[in-house]
């Protein structure tokens, strides 16, 4: 059986520089991040503000936290002193309270706009509409602790290779057009989209940072 560095190895030749992975490792207990730390690899990606905390306590502060699960505005405080990204920016609310936390940490957050892609209804994220109205809004100007940095979005769970690829592939569409609105606050250069299985077709529709668990750590 492969060990998690060859995993690791193997993923990040297949991206050919094009992604940076992130390795999801929601549910893995300490010791395997540690083991995943000890291989080089530093960008860990969690989807409870809780569990993440828990393991930044106790892992080596060289680690690049990245939230990319849903978050409620009321638990950015735990996570605000050191999380790298935040990829699941789905209201203006949550954005104003990262701000907020941003400011009392002396901090700017990074933070992507998580846009609706998929067919199922299970999925989080803003419609383009509302992701424009973000963008567009006046208010925005005035959020100096965050800085948006692009857009984040899920697929749908299908084994259509082509609806996943037209996903995406509208995703990007949005991403460059979304540059229009780009200032002190806004600049698109992330697109988080792709996970284990189907970051191939994510990396080949522009994808800039992959989110892979099973693929590295084995299925749950």
């Amino acid at each position: 059986m492969p060990t998690i560095a060859q995993n690791i190895q193997e993923i990040e030749k297949q991206l050919q520089n094009r992604a940076r992975l992130i390795a999801v490792t929601k549910t893995k207990p300490v010791e395997i991040l540690q083991e995943t730390y000890q291989t080089g690899f530093r960008r860990f990606g969690e989807n409870k503000v809780q569990e993440m905390t828990a393991k930044h306590d106790v892992l080596p502060k060289d680690i690049e936290w990245h939230m990319i699960g849903h978050l409620q505005s009321n638990k950015v405080k735990y996570i605000a002193p050191y999380v790298s990204m935040i990829h699941s920016v789905d209201q203006f609310k949550l954005l104003k309270e990262i701000n907020k936390e941003g400011r009392k940490n002396n901090r700017v957050i990074h933070c992507l706009l998580q846009i609706f892609i998929a067919e199922e209804e299970t999925k989080f994220g803003l419609s383009e509409t509302e992701a424009t109205e973000i963008l567009e809004s006046a208010e925005l100007t005035s959020l100096t602790n965050i800085k948006i940095v692009g857009l984040m979005g899920m697929a749908s769970n299908t084994e259509d290779n082509e609806q996943v690829r037209n996903e995406f592939r509208h995703l990007k569409t949005l991403f460059e057009s979304f540059k229009k609105y780009e200032k002190e606050n806004v600049q698109m250069l992330e697109l988080s989209m792709g996970m284990s299985g189907d970051y191939p077709v994510a990396v080949e529709e522009g994808s800039t940072l992959v989110r892979v668990g099973s693929a590295i750590f084995g299925a749950r």
